[in-house]
């Protein structure tokens, strides 16, 4: 049987609830007329002003705050880029015509205030573009040239009442731009930025991310007083880059360039007195870059500024390509970026290596007789009569090519190969700095190398590195045999100081014995006490290092890269210097001499600055040269001393 729902009786509306009902009903009624009563009177007395107030609530939604880029600093805190404050005086032109009262005022003032502004300009902005909000009237002013107007803005008088209160639809938008205080120092290792805070070359180029920050907002309207109210979220401003530069010792290294430059040159290339000058200083125990110069500089405030290297008929002359190559002739980063055949500078490598192998015995002796003859080729010793017996120290001594051509074949090409990827030939450093190219291509291999090559190789031609991959080697040759990754900032810090990271030494291998290092060490020594480093001695400080001289390609043009790396002190190194100058502008080029001198005088310097005290007894060495056009300037009274033999590295052309 289906059971069938009940319908639920509807009681009926009592006269109570009719009552209640109504009653309610009055209630509500009474209150919207008041409100609507309320709205009208608002209207009619206060409608302007909720009027603007939604007007400036739509114009005034929000701008931009700019962050301010990070500094980039020395290691004793000297700036050397920042970003300065700058102000655009915009012109809020809905506001400034408001009122007729307005106008006037706000003109003379801006017209007194900024002599470059034209009054009937602003007269026909007021009369043809009332209601536009954003009218830049003037870009990057610095805060005294606003003040005036920002004074005269803001003036009371002794009731606190403003002088000028008609001033009004001016505002100042904040921005900033990049600063060099030093103009050309270190321009190669920081760079500079192109517009919209992106960073183009160098540090600012590596750590563009670090150094940028994010920009902030600001919400807001204008009240009935045409007041600000804001919200604000701050711009978070750019992280500061703590570098290892020393700003004293860079420009020391850049002073000597530029003499050393100014001496050789006779309309030559871009640079006159060589076609590259370049000089890296490292600490040895940390791998630290002190200092990394090289010539020409660009001026990093104007760095598309060729006037200082061609003449404006050069420039007239120049298509973009050539316009393109000569900007990149001068922000190029010599020392990280260009690979060049090192020449013998690569000869206490190639003897360490000999020696970590058991390949060339301490006690073995070489006869030069100024020439080795390898397959077809003869290749000859910078000494053509021959130096006679060489021991493995006076081999390095002499720089004879000889003597290495010698220790190649006990050697033997495996053992080499294997020494040059030790000390990271073919390979990346790591440096943090762009540019660093891949060279694993500009050294042979096992399967393809001759023995020309191997027999070149070994005194630094036929391969090709940079200048940081053999001041990094040769660091690890003199200090241990510890192979530090080379580094330019130490520490990031945020925009009140507080340190972010520190970026602490990284070894990255180990590269010789400790004993083979001192052995290193002490015929380095020896080849600038008694060999033919003798030119880059500071008297009074004792010395390592070796000289290069390599034949550059084409070999038929007779061109030359000459050089000089060393350390300092003997005992305890606190330096490495390599100096390097690519074709001298001299009729006679293969002379190490060239960058030996300028490695002295950047050291007479830059010791005594380190407190590094003389530590030997002073001979009178070296002490009456300096540069000149002829390459030495004998002072009064000072002692002659004889140039160092040549020490050429000149292969037959395989």
């Amino acid at each position: 049987m289906v059971k069938v729902k009940r319908r639920k009786k509807v009681s009926k509306m009592t006269r109570k609830m009719k009552t209640k009902l109504m009653v309610m009903f009055g209630i509500i009624s009474v209150a919207l007329a008041g409100l609507v009563g309320r709205l009208m009177y608002i209207e009619y007395t206060s409608g302007e002003k909720y009027e603007k107030k939604v007007l400036s609530l739509q114009s005034y939604d929000s701008k931009t705050i700019a962050y301010q880029r990070g500094d980039i600093v020395d290691r004793t805190g000297t700036v050397l880029a920042t970003s300065v404050a700058v102000y655009n005086v915009i012109l809020d032109c809905s506001v400034m015509t408001d009122k007729e009262e307005y106008i006037g005022a706000t003109i003379d003032a801006l017209v007194t205030c900024f002599p470059d502004l034209k009054k009937e300009d602003l007269q026909k902005y007021a009369t043809e573009k009332k209601t536009s909000k954003y009218i830049v009237l003037a870009k990057q002013l610095t805060y005294e040239q606003i003040q005036p107007f920002i004074n005269l803005q803001d003036k009371v008088d002794e009731k606190g009442k403003k002088v000028n209160p008609n001033i009004k639809g001016v505002w100042f938008e904040t921005e900033y731009i990049r600063k060099y205080p030093f103009n050309t120092l270190a321009a190669s290792v920081i760079g500079f930025t192109s517009a919209g805070n992106v960073g183009t070359t160098g540090l600012e180029n590596y750590y563009d991310d670090i150094l940028n920050g994010i920009n902030g907002r600001q919400y807001g309207y204008l009240n009935s007083d045409n007041l600000f109210e804001k919200t604000v979220i701050p711009a978070t401003d750019g992280y500061t880059l703590v570098t290892s530069i020393d700003a004293n010792i860079q420009s020391i290294v850049e002073e000597k360039i530029k003499l050393w430059n100014d001496a050789y040159k006779d309309n030559f290339r871009i640079g006159d007195g060589a076609e590259n000058i370049a000089v890296v200083i490292m600490n040895p125990n940390t791998g630290e870059i002190l200092a990394c110069a090289d010539y020409p500089q660009c001026d990093l405030n104007n760095p598309r500024d060729l006037t200082a290297f061609y003449s404006q008929e050069q420039i007239a002359a120049m298509t973009d390509e050539d316009m393109y190559n000569a900007l990149n002739e001068i922000w190029q980063n010599f020392a990280v970026s260009y690979t060049y055949e090192p020449g013998s500078v690569q000869k206490p490598l190639t003897i360490a290596g000999g020696i970590e192998t058991g390949t060339v015995p301490l006690d073995k002796t070489y006869v030069c007789d100024g020439y080795e003859v390898v397959g077809k080729h003869t290749i000859k010793c910078s000494n053509n009569n021959g130096h006679g017996v060489e021991t493995v120290e006076k081999a390095l001594m002499d720089s004879c090519n000889d003597a290495l051509m010698q220790m190649s074949y006990d050697i033997g090409p495996s053992n080499f190969l294997k020494y040059q990827n030790i000390f990271n030939f073919g390979l990346k450093t790591g440096i943090d700095l762009p540019g660093e190219p891949q060279t694993a291509t500009l050294i042979h291999t096992l399967d393809k190398i001759t023995d020309v090559d191997l027999a070149t190789n070994v005194f630094g031609q036929n391969f090709n590195c940079t200048m940081m991959q053999m001041a990094s080697a040769f660091s690890s040759l003199i200090n241990g045999g510890n192979y530090y990754q080379p580094h330019v900032v130490t520490k990031i810090t945020d925009a009140s100081g507080n340190t972010v990271s520190s970026i602490e030494p990284t070894l990255l291998k180990q590269t010789v014995s400790t004993k083979t290092s001192d052995l290193l060490k002490q015929y380095l020594y020896s080849t600038v006490s008694s060999g033919t480093g003798g030119v880059a001695k500071v008297d009074g400080y004792s010395m390592g290092g070796k000289t290069g001289t390599a034949e550059k390609q084409p070999r038929e043009d007779k061109n030359y890269l000459v050089s000089f790396i060393g350390f300092a002190p003997y005992e305890n190194p606190e330096l490495v210097i390599y100096t390097v100058i690519d074709t001298p502008n001299s009729e006679s080029q293969p002379h190490s001499n060239y960058a030996q001198m300028l490695t002295r005088e950047i050291l007479r310097e830059v010791l005594p600055y380190m407190n590094i005290y003389p530590d030997e007894e002073k001979t009178g060495k070296n002490e009456g040269l300096d540069i000149t056009n002829n390459g030495y300037y004998l002072k009064e009274d000072a002692p002659a001393t004889p140039e160092a033999p040549e020490e050429g590295s000149t292969p037959a052309t395989p």
